[in-house]
Order: structure tokens, then C-alpha cells, then sequence
């Protein structure tokens, strides 16, 4: 017989939750930054709505009673394969900021990406790690001394990987900034993939920026449909934009992830309680995520990538 979960929260059961909860306790022009992105919108809405046109299969008279989501990212284990994206400024969201993300990021064995535009110091947020991968994001200034000074940080620091957006040669036109008085970033083609393999790197992340650079842009799950039989057994794949329910992150590994990340979900977890809200989201994502796999037959998540 099936057993119901109890509830994580009494107040929020879903991100979706999470975010209405988070984005309330948020002052208006804090929220506009976190949530909206360019011009009309479309590709933040899309970036959801894209998941929906993938659809389930379960399975059944299959034997899933000793489901294990855990899988590897850049050489080190995680609890599942999901991670945060390097979003800036989390201190606007709590004053816990990105330290507080991290000590989230560890309690739960997930991976972290810290942005070049962080509130904290990049040593003190990879202090709070317990064992899990950290990437640190690099844009290319036009002082490279810079560039290469914070990528030299990280790698004394203990950081994995370092994520380089390729793609931000201007920033994108966002309206609500502008009303609300704020002057304040990855690849979505195979074309751009094949070039990134020419070049040696090590993986690619497929992303829009959530959104927030060049609006009408194909949603980073269509994208990621795209790019992986060219990235197949060549490079590592990960995937960001719209993750809110752990069965998106389910779709997205049947599509060809190896991982996905997600920017706005822990800024939501951090304004709704700090490190706790975080936490949660954490949670919430991995039972979605466990379920999904369950209900679908699977026991690991490599099995179903050898399903591709």
C-alpha cells in the first residue's frame, strides 16, 4: 500500500508556492529584478511552458522500491542531479545571501554555481561546501587581469568548474528595471555545441539567461533538444530555465541533460526564510523528483539516460 508523504511546509507545497510566498516579503523593484526578464516576456514564459509539452510515461509491475537519485557532476557525487545557477545578489533576497545558499547547497548534496556579480566573497560562500561541486561563473571584461583573477580565486578556493558566458556582448532590455529606477549575465544552438567541442571545453550549459537577455529566444528545453545528439558522448550537457517541478528535471535528463540548474528557485527559497527557504526548495524538488522516477520505473538516473 502507498504511503502519503507528509508535508514540508505548511505554507508552501509546491515552487510555484515558493515563489508567491518569496516574492511577497520582496520590495517591488527586488522582486522585478528576480522575476521578470526582457522586453514582452515571452521566452520566461516559455521557458515553463515548454515543459509542458513533454508528457510522462509511467511504468508499471516494475521494481522501484530502492530508488537512488543520486548521480555525478564534475567528478564529485550529488544527491541529485540538480544544482543552482549563478544568480546575482542574493543578499537582496535575505541577508544571508549566497552563504546562506551554500550552506543549503551543502546540507542537501547539491552542486552551486556563484555568480561574478555575488554579494559575498567567493571564499566565504565555498566555506560553507561539505563536500559538493561549486562552479564559478566568469564574463570576459575588458580589463582579462580580472577575468583571470577571479578564476585563479576560485581554483585556490576548491571551485570545480568555471562557467563562461560567451553570449552577453550587451545586456538585454528589461522594462521593469527601468520603471522601477535599476541600472544594473551559455549557448542555445548545436551549431554553438559542435563549436564548443572544436574548442575542448569540458561541458555546456544550454541557457537563455532565464529570460533576461534577447526576449523571443527558443525555450532552453526546446534548445536542449537541439544540441544533444551533437553533444552526446562528447561533452557533459546541463541545462537552465523554468525548472520548477522535480518531474521538469526528470523531462530534461530524458531529453539529454546530464544536470540542471535553476536561478530564481533558491532567491525564492531565500526570501520566503533565508538558509531554511532554500532548504526547502531543496526538498520539495528532490521528492518531486524521487516520485517521478518511481511512478516512471526507474530505479537511477543514468538508467534513464542510457535511454535516450
Amino acid at each position: 500500500m502507498a504511503i502519503s508523504l507528509p508535508y514540508l511546509d505548511k505554507n508552501v507545497f509546491t515552487i510555484k508556492d515558493l515563489k508567491e510566498k518569496g516574492s511577497a516579503n520582496l520590495p517591488i523593484s527586488v522582486r522585478d529584478y528576480f522575476n521578470e526578464g526582457s522586453m514582452d516576456l515571452l521566452t520566461i514564459q516559455d521557458n515553463e511552458d515548454a515543459f509542458n509539452r513533454y508528457k510522462l510515461r509511467p511504468r508499471t509491475l516494475k521494481d522501484v522500491g530502492a530508488v537512488d537519485t543520486s548521480t555525478t557532476m564534475f567528478g564529485t557525487k550529488v544527491t541529485f542531479p540538480f544544482g543552482f545557477s549563478p544568480a546575482a545578489m542574493h543578499a537582496l533576497a535575505h541577508p544571508g545571501g549566497e552563504v546562506a545558499s551554500s550552506r543549503a547547497a551543502a546540507k542537501n548534496g547539491v552542486a552551486m554555481a556563484l555568480s561574478s556579480y555575488s554579494s559575498m566573497h567567493l571564499e566565504d560562500v565555498i566555506a560553507e561546501g561539505q563536500g559538493n561541486p561549486y562552479m564559478i561563473h566568469v564574463c570576459f571584461y575588458k580589463d582579462r587581469r580580472k577575468t583571470l583573477e577571479i578564476t585563479k580565486r576560485a581554483e585556490a578556493a576548491g571551485f570545480k568548474a568555471v562557467l563562461v558566458s560567451v553570449d552577453i556582448p550587451v545586456l538585454g532590455i528589461r522594462p521593469n528595471e527601468h520603471r522601477n529606477n535599476w541600472d544594473v549575465p551559455e549557448v542555445t544552438s548545436a551549431e554553438d555545441v559542435a563549436l564548443a567541442i572544436e574548442h575542448g571545453v569540458d561541458g555546456v550549459l544550454i541557457s537563455n539567461h532565464g529570460g533576461r537577455q534577447l526576449d523571443g529566444v527558443p525555450a532552453s528545453l526546446d534548445a536542449l533538444r537541439e544540441c544533444a545528439p551533437v553533444a552526446r558522448n562528447k561533452i557533459k550537457l546541463g541545462v537552465d530555465g523554468g525548472f520548477r517541478r522535480g518531474s521538469d528535471i526528470f523531462k530534461a535528463l530524458a531529453l539529454g541533460a546530464d544536470f540542471c540548474l535553476a536561478g530564481r528557485v533558491p532567491l525564492w527559497g531565500l526570501a520566503y526564510n533565508g538558509e531554511d527557504g532554500v532548504d526547502l526548495a531543496l526538498r520539495i524538488l528532490l521528492r518531486e523528483f524521487r516520485t517521478t522516477m518511481a511512478l516512471c520505473g526507474y530505479v537511477k538516473p543514468c538508467n534513464l539516460v542510457n535511454t535516450r
